[in-house]
């Protein structure tokens, strides 16, 4: 059985998905609203993504005994000013979803809970390519800056690797 205040800083961390998920959603609605349909799909890829994990930490919770708590989210920002925008808010977003699974893993540390520790590694693991992966993304824009050609040509790419 967890503890309650490591059941409480799972549910914050399931919420954390979800609003990662929620946010996604909004960069996508961002993307497709410029007319940027391939960028706009990866960031719909990225809300299932963020759903999935945050599903995982609804079945640990619940397979530990312990009840999935569901906070509000909050309202996602609408306007970007520029599409490298979005991949700059979405690798700040997931530095920060690692920095609070850092502190979960803290706390199921320190309480010796090994099983949520060998959860919580899977995380960890996927945070490194998340980040990486958006950090990718952004070198790529930076070098294309205004180039229309070569930005939709990298934006196709997004369209067919779905």
């Amino acid at each position: 059985m967890l503890s309650e205040n490591l059941a409480s800083a799972l549910n914050k961390q399931m919420n954390i998905e979800f609003q990662a998920a929620h946010d996604y959603m909004a960069m996508a609605a961002y993307c497709h609203s410029i007319s940027y349909n391939g960028f706009a799909q990866f960031f719909l890829n990225q809300a299932a993504e963020e759903r999935e994990h945050g599903m995982k930490v609804y079945t640990y919770l619940n397979d530990k005994g312990h009840l999935a708590v569901f906070d509000a989210l909050d309202a996602p920002k609408r306007d970007y000013g520029a599409l490298i925008d979005t991949f700059n808010a979405a690798l700040a977003q997931e530095r920060a979803v690692t920095k609070s699974y850092y502190e979960v893993y803290a706390i199921a540390e320190k309480e010796r809970e090994y099983q949520t520790l060998s959860f919580l590694n899977w995380f960890l693991d996927e945070q490194v390519e998340e980040e990486a992966t958006f950090e990718t993304h952004i070198d790529y824009l930076t070098r294309i800056k205004d180039d229309a050609n070569a930005l939709y040509n990298y934006e196709q790419t997004f369209s067919s690797a779905q």
